[in-house]
């Protein structure tokens, strides 16, 4: 083969690796909404047209951990020191709700909310890299956030969020919902049949990434006068005329039948009640 031919087959050989190859993802623009979803493989930023949350004023029984996450957001939206946020506790009381109702109230100050899935925790130092010098203040926001046994990611984690030269980026702050205060379960086991030769240091190296949040806002099973006031607050807010005795007994019926009083069971009731009535859920 002539030294010509080679030239041309080595050129084929490019031509189609290149038509092979994903062309570069676009650089993302910040600018196009004020909420984006990202994802890992291939990586990029999704923008959201319109993120699924409810109005602050509409989030009942859990004023503290309202007014300490708006107080948090608000000095992270003007430039101030805040802390990463881990929301944990009793299930379908809001966490996530709440989370995206304070981006919501904060938006307008040039806020953008990231969300990345748990599954693509391994990828948050790629995505605070892609952060850092953007010129907007970023939410980076993980649901449902919890780690198994075997499952070692937390430890890119912690990295992630307070360790390594760089640190993470000053207009970034990390808030995650969780239903374990540490993320990670505690089993009898490590006390009792555990192999290392400290069993303390490898308990502490699993509930350390916890402390790697400095702002820990617990949420707990609300009353029934507070599951009431739920459902209240929704009925009036998307005009679901009822009589109030019989809001109350169809209400606490629907608990009932769930075996759970919460936010969640709330709105799911004032869903089936807006059917009932025919009447769509608009504010």
């Amino acid at each position: 083969m002539t030294r010509q031919e080679q030239a041309a087959l080595l050129m084929r050989i490019a031509e189609a690796l290149e038509r092979l190859a994903p062309p570069p993802p676009p650089p993302p623009d910040f600018e196009a909404a004020e909420a984006f979803a990202w994802h890992a493989s291939p990586t990029g930023f999704a923008p959201v047209a319109r993120v699924n949350r409810v109005d602050l004023e509409l989030l009942e029984g859990i004023a503290r951990p309202r007014d300490l996450l708006l107080a948090n957001t608000e000095r992270f939206a003007r430039g101030l020191p805040a802390n990463n946020a881990l929301l944990w506790g009793a299930r379908g009381m809001g966490k996530s709700s709440l989370v995206k109702a304070v981006h919501g109230a904060l938006a307008t100050k040039g806020l953008k909310l990231v969300e990345i899935n748990r599954e693509d925790i391994e990828s948050l130092p790629q995505l605070l890299a892609a952060l850092r010098a953007r010129p907007f203040r970023f939410i980076v926001f993980c649901d449902d956030l919890s780690f198994d046994g075997l499952d070692a990611s937390y430890k890119s984690l912690k990295t992630a969020l307070e360790g390594g030269l760089a640190g993470r980026p000053q207009n970034v702050v990390f808030y995650a919902t969780s239903n374990r205060r540490h993320l990670t379960p505690r089993q009898m086991v490590e006390n009792e049949e555990s192999s290392a030769i400290n069993p303390g240091e490898a308990v502490e190296e699993k509930v350390s990434l916890s402390d790697r949040f400095g702002l820990w806002l617990g949420f707990y099973n609300c009353s029934q006068d507070e599951y009431l006031a739920m459902v209240s607050g929704y009925a009036r807010r998307y005009g679901l005329e009822l009589e109030e005795a019989r809001l109350r007994a169809e209400a606490l019926e629907w608990s009932i039948t769930r075996g759970a009083r919460s936010g969640r069971v709330a709105w799911q009731f004032v869903v089936d009640l807006a059917g009932r009535l025919g009447k769509t859920l608009q504010s």
